[in-house]
């Protein structure tokens, strides 16, 4: 995992533009897609429905994945959760929104999720390091639920202040059509992509004579 930033209400320079959110509905294991990504990635674990010591458990797997391959690892969850684990930001829910200074204090890089204006001005007013925009275009997991869009999406960027970090049904060719729309800095995050990804590696390799 890469070193704390500072102790500092404002976005921290230097975050990924590659991201991974794990999902349990995965079908390859978040330790498997952590292997896949880049290095410099970084990394939002949930896992929230998992037992605490399983989850626990899961997550020092990660954190040494991490560690190897210079990922930067958040934990969704409390601030406190987060700096005990030992992760290097935390990812706030937005009622948690009010805990951003707290996770500053304990020298955590500070994400969270921007949906609407509410959550957007909420971000901006947390001083939030990165904000998760979603979903740019229908994804698979939020089946039915509408996509912002472009237009959108950059407003909702604007307004929140912070590292912009696309979510939903996003690809490379996504990114790179968004960034030409005038988010030059955005990254980009997925679940689907990745575990695509993931499962065409698995089966080439059983295509693979012995």
């Amino acid at each position: 995992m890469v070193p704390r930033h500072p102790l500092a209400r404002k976005p921290a320079p230097g975050l990924p533009d590659v991201w991974l959110f794990s999902d349990e509905r995965a079908a390859a294991g978040i330790v498997e897609l952590a292997a896949i990504l880049p290095p410099g990635s970084g990394i939002v674990f949930r896992h929230d429905r998992l037992a605490p010591g399983a989850r626990w458990r899961m997550f020092r797997r990660l954190a040494r994945i991490a560690r190897t391959r210079k990922l930067l690892l958040l934990l969704a969850g409390h601030p406190a959760h987060a700096k005990r684990w030992n992760a290097d930001g935390v990812h706030l829910r937005p009622p948690l929104a009010s805990r951003a200074g707290a996770a500053h204090r304990l020298g955590l890089i500070v994400a969270m999720p921007v949906h609407d204006e509410r959550e957007a001005r909420a971000a901006r007013r947390a001083g939030v390091d990165a904000t998760f925009v979603s979903p740019l275009h229908p994804t698979r997991s939020h089946p039915g639920a509408p996509a912002l869009g472009r237009g959108a999406w950059l407003r909702l960027a604007r307004l929140a202040g912070a590292k912009a970090i696309a979510l939903g049904g996003m690809t490379p060719p996504r990114v790179r059509a968004l960034r030409r729309a005038g988010a030059r800095n955005a990254g980009w995050a997925a679940i689907d992509s990745w575990d695509e990804k993931a499962v065409r590696r698995r089966q080439k390799r059983k295509a693979v004579p012995t």
